[in-house]
């Protein structure tokens, strides 16, 4: 779990914490071998805010965003909105054969192995990339609290330059920044995945409880799988 010095570190502290992350990694692979993942959510908006920051502006690096294609009607509306307005580089991560032969949600594991991690692995392969940056947190779910910021994978790298920041650091730094945000965020959800698992947060319960929760139960095994 996560020790006093994380979680006692100051905000603009953890703002340039996570811009050295983004420029170490950027620096280490180079913008044609890394790429950052991109859900529409609070979590990845905030990297790509930081990378914008770090670059005078721009997200010079490839975008992915893994379609399943169940996400909500507004995840498509604020993605495509965003892509637009900061002139992302936006690449579409998508498993069609496994589309074909699955039926969403049916096994929560199965489904979310093969149109996330699967997609997401094939498109690191096709476009040959060394890294993904990546907006995964300490205290947003157990299995990550043991994460670290370059976690060596099979085939590349995963980068996380916000696994320092607390639900609450991701909104005063969204605020601070006058970032976009989805707006499935004012009606209740705290957490934004797929349609079919996603529904507003439990009042006075975790981030994740509007997550489907026998998805959260084996959130170690797909993450041992490649998961974020």
């Amino acid at each position: 779990m996560m020790d006093n010095e994380k979680m006692e570190m100051d905000f603009e502290k953890k703002i340039e914490k996570s811009k050295q992350v983004i420029r170490e990694a950027v620096e280490r692979y180079g913008k044609d071998r890394i790429a950052v993942t991109w859900t529409g959510g609070k979590d990845s908006t905030t990297v790509l805010g930081l990378i914008r920051e770090t670059f005078n502006g721009e997200v010079p690096i490839p975008v992915v965003f893994v379609d399943t294609t169940v996400k909500f009607k507004e995840t498509y509306e604020f993605i495509n909105r965003i892509k637009n307005e900061w002139n992302l580089n936006l690449v579409i991560a998508r498993n069609d054969d496994a589309l074909k032969r699955i039926q969403i949600a049916e096994d929560r594991e199965t489904c979310c192995h093969l149109l996330k991690t699967e997609a997401l692995n094939m498109a690191i392969k096709n476009n040959g990339w060394r890294a993904i940056i990546g907006g995964i947190r300490w205290d947003e779910q157990e299995a990550r609290s043991n994460e670290k910021y370059f976690s060596p994978r099979k085939n590349h790298t995963r980068v996380h330059p916000i696994l320092h920041f607390t639900e609450e650091d991701i909104w005063r730094y969204i605020r601070s920044r006058n970032l976009p945000h989805h707006p499935l965020y004012d009606k209740g959800y705290r957490s934004i995945g797929c349609e079919p698992c996603t529904k507003p947060s439990i009042k006075g319960g975790t981030e994740r409880s509007g997550r489907a929760q026998d998805k959260e139960e084996i959130m170690r095994r797909l993450r041992d799988m490649g998961y974020f």
